[in-house]
Formats: C-alpha cells, structure tokens, sequence
C-alpha cells in the first residue's frame, strides 16, 4: 500500500481541525487532504441534508466546512461609551431577614480588584483570582460570616453618574449554590436590556461570595466579592458595553 493510500485511508477517520493540520504537514498531505471528499464527509456529520445535493451548496465542502464549523470570534468592538469611573454599584446582602452587607462600591474600585486574598484563603480560590481571566473582585470590609445553612440573598443596582440614572441587575436572588472545593457562593439574575436591543437576552450577571472557613465547617467568612458576566463578556470593554445596553431609568 502506498503512503497516499495509507493517507486516504486514515483522514475520513479525522476531526476537521486535524486534517486542517495534516494540511500544512507537506505538499502530497496537503494534496491529498484537500480532497473534498474528505470534506464532504465532515459535512454530513453536522449537516446531512446539505450532502443530499449532487453537488455542494457553496464552491466546494471544504469552504462549507470552514465557514460554518465553528463560531467565528466576535470582531473588535469601538470603544465602549463609558468607563468604569461613571459607574456605581449597589450592593445588598441579607441573610434570611437580616441585611449583613450594604455598600456603594465605586466602579474604579470593583474594576481594578488588585488586591490580596487574606490568610486561610484555600489554594483553588487562590489560582481562580490570580489566573488571566477578566474579573471584578473588591475585599468586604469588615469581614462577616455567614451560617452554611442559612438562605443569603443578593440584590444590586448600577448607577450611571454621568446621567443620573440607574439599571438593575440583580433582584433578591439566592446563593443557591456553594462551592466548598473553591471556597465561592455563587447567585445570579438575568438582566434586563434596554427595548433598543429586543433581540439580546439570556444573558445573566454572577455575583460570589468569596470565603474562608476558618476552621469552622458550618460558617462561611466572607473577605471578597466577585462579579462576572461569563456568558457575553470577557474583557472591560465587553462588559461596559453589555452594561450600556441595560434598562436605564
């Protein structure tokens, strides 16, 4: 058996990324995996309809497949039209009936979080605040603690300050879900978007609680907060975007 007929017949075997790959390894595997029946191949394992045709609905498979098999990355978003330091964030925390947290925290403060984790902080939560993903952390001062078993809840509101307005974004909701491994308390609400944007929704805002132990299995001690929009944005200047479009009244 030749080394092209080997090829032919292991790449039908392959996932597109790696026959991408097996594409620049030389000219005979870049001729031989070029052929659109390879391709066509890959195509009718996410769009089985589309290889009914005769022929292919684009120039060829391989076009097919490289333009729809995955999400394109989002382009390069204008500068978002305004800044952390226009912002405000209102911030509520009750345990059962008993409000234990009410702070104005500056938008400056909750973007920068450069701040150190205290003492006891367990080594998972340590790499979750020191790796490369985008966060908005700020230290509770003072520290409180919390029972495991009580219900806690969370409501809070961002006020724009260079026209005085106000959006909600969190309303009363649950940390309903705690993780002991990585020492957070996790609650969310869906927010709520300007009539400007009707087509973008499901989009919620996390809110965590970030705790210690301290040698006491049944309390949390809370020395951070964190905020995230992990299901849109990833970085400021999605974030201040995906903040512009909330309902401002």
């Amino acid at each position: 058996m030749s080394s092209e007929e080997v090829l032919k017949a292991v790449f039908p075997f392959l996932e597109g990324t790696d026959l991408v790959n097996c594409m620049s390894v030389c000219k005979q595997w870049h001729n031989v995996a070029f052929d659109d029946y390879f391709w066509k191949c890959l195509c009718a394992k996410r769009w089985p309809s589309v290889c009914k045709r005769l022929s292919p609905p684009t120039v060829s498979y391989y076009n097919l497949f490289r333009a729809f098999y995955k999400r394109h990355q989002g382009k390069t978003l204008l500068p978002p039209r305004l800044s952390f330091n226009d912002l405000e964030f209102y911030i509520d925390i009750w345990a059962e009936e008993t409000l234990i947290f009410s702070e104005v925290v500056p938008g400056s403060v909750l973007h920068k979080g450069s701040w150190t984790p205290p003492p006891g902080t367990c080594d998972v939560l340590r790499l979750h605040l020191e790796g490369p993903e985008y966060k908005m952390t700020f230290p509770v001062e003072p520290r409180f603690t919390i029972p495991f078993l009580q219900t806690v809840s969370v409501s809070m509101l961002v006020g724009r300050k260079d026209s005085n307005r106000v959006a909600c974004m969190i309303k009363n909701s649950v940390f309903d879900y705690i993780d002991r491994t990585a020492h957070r308390a996790l609650a969310f609400d869906y927010l709520d978007f300007s009539p400007m944007y009707p087509f973008v929704s499901g989009i919620r805002a996390w809110i965590s609680l970030l705790f210690t132990d301290q040698g006491k299995e049944e309390d949390m001690d809370v020395f951070g907060i964190e905020m995230d929009f992990c299901d849109a944005a990833s970085s400021e200047v999605e974030v201040l975007w995906l903040v512009d479009m909330l309902d401002w009244k």
